[in-house]
């Protein structure tokens, strides 16, 4: 059994040594970490059957200023499509702008990875004059905070899945954060390593706030439980760099025992890899992509997913609709987090959708499922 609270009290006995980390890690923050690992306790606000409109332990806000008539244009600049999470999740995004007939145009640019496109894609949205209220997910955290400003002094704003460096946006949608993702991972594998095992993590990208707060938190635990990672690689995301990086960390210490990783998209590259070697298989983290839960369940993995849903895709939608019929909304706007263990792993194997879907996309409801996702 997972023990968050066990992690909290002793993140709390060891502030003296937070210090000290703190002082290498920008994106460590320690109340932030105690928070997030309180929510994982907290009970939603919300009806049980759609976490895509619950909230936990929000502060409501008055949107009244910037009610008006409809139908509206609502814009969204999108870091980018450019992976199976971002697909699914656009997918749904989409699918919950078809339920919103008062929205008569929806606006959708994708920065395809790129900072400076996005930049650019937002001033050219806030030049065009088109927009009634503008949702962002940021490529990277510290680069899309000035125009993102810069759009809060004309429109509401919205902004979710990665963060920014401010508070104007009238909303910010998370689920309950990189903290917790990574502290469940991290709990698990200190929970199961053999004494003196070998952990190596897996990360996409540096600066995007959700994925570095994943690895701060699960870093701290790792050194406070004295486990030995022998490594940090980025992937890019990439599968061929994934069994790459594992590879040859594989040939240089002859055995890894767990790895854990900011993001399971390349979670069954990873497992392939170790195939390849003729290693025994690592305890590993993944996420709810059906080819990993599926490979966990046919190979008797020991493994964890932490998630970080897609149906957060559907809230923007959602609370652009609560904006723009000045309707109060979350401030902090934090939807629940689920992980998906061993004991609840057969709820999310869905053999008729396709293999880089992601169970936790809140779109069994929608129009067009499962065809509409690939699935049949």
């Amino acid at each position: 059994m997972l023990r968050p609270i066990r992690i909290l009290l002793a993140l709390i006995i060891a502030a003296a040594m937070t210090a000290a980390f703190a002082q290498t890690s920008e994106f460590f923050n320690e109340a932030d970490l105690i928070r997030d690992l309180g929510y994982m306790e907290m009970e939603a606000e919300g009806p049980a059957d759609q976490p895509w409109i619950q909230a936990i332990d929000p502060t409501y806000i008055e949107t009244t200023q910037y009610a008006k008539e409809g139908p509206w244009t609502v814009c969204f600049s999108n870091a980018g499509v450019n992976n199976p999470w971002r697909v699914v999740g656009f997918t749904t995004m989409e699918a919950e702008v078809d339920l919103h007939p008062n929205i008569g145009r929806f606006i959708h640019i994708d920065a395809e990875g790129s900072d400076n496109k996005q930049i650019s894609d937002i001033n050219g949205l806030l030049a065009s004059g088109d927009c009634d209220i503008l949702i962002v997910s940021p490529n990277t955290t510290a680069a899309l905070t000035p125009v993102v400003e810069t759009a809060c002094e004309q429109l509401p704003v919205i902004v979710f899945d990665r963060g920014v460096n401010t508070d104007c946006p009238v909303s910010f949608i998370t689920p309950i954060g990189g903290y917790a993702f990574g502290a469940v991972a991290a709990n698990f594998i200190v929970d199961e390593l053999p004494e003196g095992g070998n952990v190596l993590a897996l990360r996409i990208l540096p600066g995007v706030d959700v994925l570095e707060f994943r690895w701060s938190g699960a870093e701290r635990i790792f050194e406070e439980a004295g486990i030995n990672v022998v490594g940090a690689e980025f992937t890019e995301g990439s599968t061929a760099n994934t069994k790459s990086i594992v590879e040859d960390y594989l040939q240089r210490f002859g055995n890894i025992d767990a790895i854990w990783m900011d993001a399971g998209a390349t979670a069954v590259a990873a497992i392939e890899a170790f195939e390849d070697f003729g290693a025994p298989y690592p305890i590993i983290t993944g996420e709810d992509q059906q080819d990993f839960l599926l490979k966990w369940r046919d190979e008797g993995l020991t493994a964890i997913a932490p998630t970080f849903p897609t149906y957060q895709w559907r809230t923007p939608i959602i609370a652009a609709e609560m904006i723009l019929t000045g309707q109060p909304v979350p401030e902090r706007w934090t939807l629940p987090q689920p992980h998906i263990t061993a004991e609840n792993l057969d709820r999310y194997i869905q053999p008729n959708m396709p293999l880089l879907h992601y169970a936790l996309c809140g779109c069994e409801d929608m129009p067009g499922f499962p065809e509409r996702w690939g699935g049949r």
